[in-house]
C-alpha cells in the first residue's frame, strides 16, 4: 500500500500532481467539481506549512482545450481560500525560480505539463524518471505527491516518473478514490450487491461483469451498452442516427461474447423492459421492449417501467455500484433512468460508490446532495480500470519500494 500525507515529513518543499483538466468553453475555463476535491489536499498541505508546488494537466496538443493553466490557478485560489502563484514555465529557469523562491505555506502552479514533450508518450516509469522534466524538477523538491487518482491509468512523466526518484505519497483524492474504487473486489459484503452498468461502451460492460461476476448479484443494465444487449436477446434495437455509429461496429465486435453472457449469467443481469425516445411532438416518448418491431429509431433512456423494476432491487441491496449513465441525461427530458435510480441509492442506507466518465455530473445537475452517496468518483477511465481489475500505472508507481 502506498503512503499517504500522514507520513510526509514537516516542511517539506512538495511536487504535487493535481487533475484540473475540465471543461472550456469559448476559451474560459469551467469550475468543477475537481477542484473542489483537489483543494482539501493542497489546503492541508500549505496549512502545515509546506512549499507547494503543482502540477496539471489541460486537454491534449492540437484541441481546442489545450490551453494554459492560468485561468486554472485563480479557480483553484478561490477553493482553497489563499492566493495560489502562477508560473507560465514548466521546467525551464522561470519554474525553477518560482519553486526556489517559495515561503511556508505558498502555492504555486507550474504551466500545463502537457506542454512538456516529455511528458505523454507512454512509457515504462523508468524512462519517466530519466527524462530531463523528471530529474530537473526533482532536485527542487523535497518530496512528491500524486493526487490525480482520475490520471493513474496514464503513464506519462508527471504521473509515474517523480516516484521513482522522490519520497512518494498519495494525496487524499488519490487515498480516498482508491480505497473507494477498488471495494468492491476487496470489501466483503453480507447482502446484496448490485452494479448499475450503462454508457456508450459495451467492451467496459463486458470486463467489469467479467471481473466483477463472482462479486456482484444483480447488473442492471441500460445506455447503449445495454441496448447492445437487448439486441443480443432477440430484439430490434440499437438504430445509428445518421452521421453516428454506436452500435453496428461494437455489435460486429462483441455479438459473440455478449451473447455468451447473457446465457452464462442470464440470472444476473436484468435488462430495460421499456425504453424512451424523441416523438413526434419532440417531446418524451416510451414503448415496452416487447412491443419493439423494427429497427427505426434511435432510443435515449430507459423507461419508467425499467426504472420501477431496478428501484428496489437497489433499495434491497447493501451495496451498489454506478458505472456509466443509463441515458442521455444532459437532456431533461431523457434523465428519468439516471437521476430515478440515483435518487434511489441516496434514499437508501447502502454502501454506494458513483462512477464512470460524466455520471457524477447528473448529481449535481438535478439537484442531488453528494453528501446522500458514499462516494462519487471524479474518475472515468481510472474508475473503469479499477472496475476491471486492470493496473493504474500512477497506483503502482506509489506502491513500488
Amino acid at each position: 500500500m502506498f503512503k499517504t500525507l500522514d507520513d510526509l515529513d514537516p516542511e517539506q518543499r512538495v511536487l504535487v500532481r493535481l487533475d484540473l483538466n475540465s471543461p472550456v468553453e469559448d476559451g474560459e475555463v469551467q469550475d468543477n467539481r475537481r477542484f473542489d476535491r483537489h483543494a482539501e489536499t493542497v489546503r492541508e498541505l500549505a496549512e502545515a506549512g509546506h512549499r507547494v508546488v503543482l502540477m496539471a494537466h489541460q486537454g491534449r496538443p492540437g484541441d481546442d482545450d489545450f490551453v494554459s493553466l492560468e485561468q486554472h490557478a485563480d479557480i483553484l485560489a478561490s477553493h482553497i481560500d489563499r492566493d495560489v502563484g502562477f508560473v507560465p514555465d514548466t521546467y525551464g529557469d522561470a519554474a525553477i525560480a518560482a519553486i526556489d523562491a517559495l515561503e511556508a505555506g505558498e502555492v504555486l502552479l507550474l504551466e500545463n505539463t502537457r506542454m512538456c514533450d516529455e511528458e505523454l508518450p507512454e512509457e515504462d516509469p523508468e524512462v519517466k524518471a530519466d527524462t530531463e522534466f523528471v530529474r530537473t524538477l526533482a532536485e527542487h523538491v523535497d518530496a512528491y505527491v500524486n493526487d490525480a487518482y482520475s490520471a493513474a491509468h496514464r503513464s506519462h512523466a508527471s504521473l509515474v516518473g517523480f516516484p521513482l526518484v522522490l519520497p512518494a505519497y498519495a494525496g487524499r483524492v488519490m487515498q480516498t478514490e482508491y480505497e473507494a474504487n477498488s471495494s468492491i473486489a476487496t470489501r466483503e459484503f453480507d447482502g446484496q450487491v448490485t452494479m448499475v452498468v450503462g454508457g456508450t461502451k459495451a467492451t467496459d460492460v463486458i470486463d467489469v461483469m467479467n471481473n466483477l461476476g463472482d462479486k456482484v448479484d444483480q447488473f442492471l443494465l441500460g445506455g447503449i451498452a445495454g441496448e447492445l444487449f437487448l439486441r443480443a436477446a432477440g430484439n430490434d434495437v440499437g438504430f445509428d442516427l445518421e452521421g453516428m455509429d454506436f452500435f453496428d461496429d461494437q455489435w460486429e465486435a462483441n455479438r459473440e461474447t455478449i451473447e455468451s453472457l447473457l446465457d452464462e449469467r442470464g440470472d444476473q443481469i436484468k435488462l430495460a423492459v421499456d425504453l424512451a425516445y424523441e416523438d413526434e411532438t419532440d417531446d418524451r416518448g416510451e414503448i415496452a421492449v416487447a412491443n419493439i418491431t423494427e429497427k427505426d429509431r434511435a432510443y435515449l433512456d430507459v423507461g419508467s417501467m425499467t426504472v420501477d423494476e431496478y428501484d428496489p432491487i437497489i433499495r434491497d441491496s447493501e451495496a451498489v455500484f454506478v458505472k456509466g449513465a443509463l441515458g442521455l441525461f444532459e437532456d431533461e427530458r431523457f434523465a428519468v433512468g439516471t437521476t430515478g435510480v440515483l435518487r434511489a441509492i441516496a434514499e437508501t442506507d447502502c454502501f454506494s460508490v458513483v462512477g464512470g466518465g460524466d455520471t457524477s455530473r447528473a448529481i449535481e445537475m438535478y439537484g442531488m446532495d453528494e453528501d446522500d452517496f458514499g462516494h462519487v468518483s471524479i474518475a472515468g477511465g481510472a474508475y473503469i480500470r479499477a472496475l476491471t481489475g486492470a493496473p493504474l500505472a500512477g497506483v503502482e508507481a506509489l506502491t513500488q519500494d
